[in-house]
């Protein structure tokens, strides 16, 4: 369980780098200009549709052959691709293609992590004792943020170690040679993670689907549904309130690149805080009162944020970002257990592929491109704040209405 949580680190560093180095990418690939953001937040989006598809292969394969089995692929692919991307050419050495080659691997990365984090997930659910679920699952959420704490401190390190020029030239490299470094050695160490008990339990009593995207379509169209809400809300809070905050600040505040980055990190390390304390919240107090008060906080709170961040004042910023990051934070954790248990063992990453994966896919990968979008032809820089209360607001009748899935004290685990 540890080595599937802290492999998790290194799998969103490679996703998440991309996001926090774009306004570098888009003058290396894009030949900068003023649509080169866009068009760059545009190929984050056009990854994302690929984590439906690769969270509903990938789920056959853990549903079918074992979480381990997936958990080892997915790695190995997302290996190749980070390596391919820190040796790629760029727009000064063959024009377009340099774009068209990264969105490729970009492709290829979205592909990856379709499967990879609602593995982890249904891996650390499932052998979790039902008393402390909440807290264990919170711990994907949380190495996913480590993550992506690395990759904005990596990142911030880079932009302000160098000059624009050598940056450019060579230095955007030096991090997805590093991922790329990263995810080779965690592939090893996953060879030795044992295979998940529930699984196991499934292959003892003959009760694997053979067909787990039909098994999970046939007895399990509500709890997709359910997934779908959960996973709307918590990927908007996490990729318009914590991701997209660099690029947003870089461009509608008086910070620079370096000095985004830098708040990044600092957000990141309180999703990391909130996370762990909301996951045991859950299991106290149950899921459902904790997804409500979240729910709340992200319908009332984020353009008043938004408009913090957009002012003159550095510190008022500050305070924006790292309370958005909190509630993002606090939204990534309960919805990390709260999706898993809406499936039972049988088929659960097939489900989670359909339900969940596919919000993130529309609530998440398009989310900043269009929150950029939009902005800029309404020349409201409140636009990302309005988007995610907008869906909270949404989403708050389906937590209202759902059932409790926190185990009972004498529940034996799923």
């Amino acid at each position: 369980m540890a080595v599937a949580a802290l492999s998790t680190v290194v799998e969103w560093y490679d996703f998440t780098l991309y996001l926090y180095f774009a306004t570098v990418l888009s003058r290396v690939f894009f030949g900068g200009g003023g649509t080169s953001l866009a068009l760059t937040l545009g190929g984050f989006a056009v990854a994302y549709l690929m984590r439906p598809l690769g969270a509903a292969f990938f789920g056959h394969v853990g549903d079918r052959y074992g979480r381990r089995r997936m958990m080892l692929l997915s790695m190995a692919l997302m290996t190749a691709a980070m390596l391919a991307t820190a040796l790629l050419p760029t727009y000064g050495s063959i024009g377009p293609a340099a774009a068209w080659l990264l969105l490729l691997l970009r492709c290829v990365m979205g592909f990856s992590v379709g499967g990879e984090y609602t593995g982890v997930v249904a891996y650390l659910l499932e052998g979790a004792r039902p008393e402390c679920r909440g807290l264990v699952t919170s711990s994907a959420a949380a190495a996913s943020e480590v993550g992506a704490l690395l990759a904005a401190a990596i990142a911030a390190l880079t932009v302000n170690a160098m000059d624009t020029p050598a940056l450019d030239s060579w230095g955007w490299r030096i991090p997805f040679l590093l991922g790329a470094a990263l995810a080779a050695t965690v592939w090893i160490a996953r060879s030795i993670m044992q295979e998940s008990p529930d699984f196991e339990r499934q292959a003892a009593g003959g009760t694997v689907p053979t067909n787990p995207l039909r098994h999970a379509l046939t007895h399990h169209r509500a709890a997709i549904a359910r997934g779908f809400a959960i996973s709307a809300l918590g990927s908007i809070t996490y990729y318009v309130g914590i991701t997209y905050v660099p690029a947003f600040l870089a461009s509608a505040s008086p910070m620079t690149e370096g000095e985004a980055l830098w708040l990044s990190t600092a957000a990141a390390l309180v999703v990391i805080l909130v996370t762990q304390v909301t996951g045991s919240l859950s299991d106290r107090y149950g899921r459902k009162p904790v997804l409500l008060a979240v729910c709340i906080a992200a319908a009332v709170l984020p353009i008043t944020l938004f408009s913090l961040m957009a002012g003159a004042s550095r510190g008022w910023a500050t305070v924006g970002a790292l309370v958005l990051a909190a509630v993002g934070g606090a939204m990534s954790a309960v919805g990390a257990v709260a999706t898993a248990e809406q499936f039972p063992g049988e088929g659960r990453l097939s489900g989670l592929a359909l339900g969940a994966t596919t919000a993130t896919a529309v609530f998440g990968g398009l989310a900043p491109y269009l929150a950029q979008e939009l902005m800029g032809r309404s020349g409201w820089p409140l636009v990302p704040g309005a988007m995610i209360a907008v869906v909270a607001l949404c989403v708050l009748p389906v937590f209202l209405t759902m059932p409790e899935t926190r185990p009972a004290p004498n529940r034996p685990r799923a």
